[in-house]
């Protein structure tokens, strides 16, 4: 070999060297586990139940962050490599339709918790379940003595004259209609893949459009029950709980024919902190701890037993309490994703109309 060459792979070698040297450090010091959640009174929740005793037990720091369910974010970080979230708690149709393109990381169970400790639906591929909640209606009892019970009675504006509050979207409204018309739980989604099922559920909406009162955001219901613009109200359970317990009223949730979901903590696809990741959804399937947050916070656990640590005045207000969910409906994920773009313009349509 002459000189030329040797003197070369020399130089290479020591460059390849030198920056081998300068990138292990960076490796080896990834930055915090950040978490991005929803924010407000249920990312402070998680802030008590989880992320401080997390740090005091392993000594990881965590970083907070607060979004809003744009997916394009995330697909963006991905696209650019610009990762700067690591967990994210999202609904069950982003966890699916993210897990389906690749957005997400694929849990490693045996570092989380055993399946059979969670509740149904709470094991997934690319979501560790982290709470239900379910959307329920409410009246103002110190105005409505007698209320409805179920959905069907939702309807009864002879019985129950006044505006009824409704969430302006599709997805939980179709189901609710088909409830009231009658139909059972185990037969809503079946009907609903058929047109004649779709054109009944419209059909029921009708009877009841006059005196619909439409609401977007989660805080709606409440406001309008109190303010006397509507006399009962599709709401949040965890929502009309707040109130309650804020403001002294008494808004009365009625859980027959509830429609609940989950939200899922997940791990973007290439976070450099996949282990530390892991071991904080490890902690938040722990009884003792979903108990410190379900005790805040009134949505339904996903570790079983974690009822036994629920004090008894929050058990009875929480999805997951003895009766709440017997004749409740689970939202279908995958119906959703395949059908909702095209229900969501009829059902938006309609409205206008």
């Amino acid at each position: 070999m002459n000189s030329s060459k040797l003197s070369g792979i020399i130089v290479s070698a020591a460059v390849f060297a030198a920056t081998t040297v300068f990138c292990l450090p960076a490796q080896g010091n990834a930055r915090d586990l950040t978490i991005t959640g929803w924010g407000g009174t249920t990312q402070a929740a998680h802030k008590i139940a989880y992320f401080e005793p997390f740090t005091k037990e392993t000594g990881i720091k965590i970083v907070e962050d607060e979004w809003s369910g744009e997916m394009a974010k995330i697909r963006g970080m991905i696209e650019t490599g610009d990762i700067t979230w690591d967990v994210v708690q999202v609904e069950a149709p982003e966890m699916f339709q993210g897990c389906e393109e690749g957005l997400f990381e694929t849990l490693d169970w045996s570092k989380i918790t055993d399946a059979k400790n969670m509740v149904d639906g709470a094991v997934s591929e690319c979501g560790a379940g982290i709470l239900i909640w379910s959307t329920v209606f409410a009246y103002d009892a110190d105005v409505i003595k007698d209320g409805p019970k179920t959905w069907a009675e939702f309807w009864d504006v002879k019985k129950w004259p006044g505006k009824r509050g409704m969430r302006r979207g599709s997805k939980m409204t179709l189901e609710i209609a088909l409830l009231a018309d009658g139909v059972a739980v185990k037969d809503v989604y079946p009907l609903l893949e058929t047109k004649a099922g779709v054109d009944r559920a419209f059909k029921k909406l009708d009877e009841l459009k006059p005196h619909i009162v439409w609401w977007k955001a989660g805080a709606e219901p409440q406001q309008r029950l109190a303010a006397g613009d509507v006399v009962m109200s599709m709401a949040y359970n965890a929502w009309v709980t707040r109130i309650n317990n804020e403001e002294k009223r008494n808004f009365t949730i009625v859980w027959d024919g509830n429609n609940y979901s989950m939200d899922f903590w997940t791990i973007i696809k290439g976070s450099p902190n996949v282990d530390k990741a892991l071991k904080f959804i490890s902690l938040t399937m722990r009884p003792d701890r979903q108990a410190v947050f379900f005790n805040k916070i009134a949505y339904g656990w996903t570790a079983k037993g974690t009822g036994k640590f629920i004090k008894q005045d929050m058990l009875t207000k929480l999805p997951t309490a003895e009766g709440h969910l017997n004749n409740a409906l689970m939202t279908n994920v995958e119906f959703w994703l395949e059908n909702g773009e095209s229900l969501e313009q009829r059902f938006q349509a309609w409205v206008a109309k």
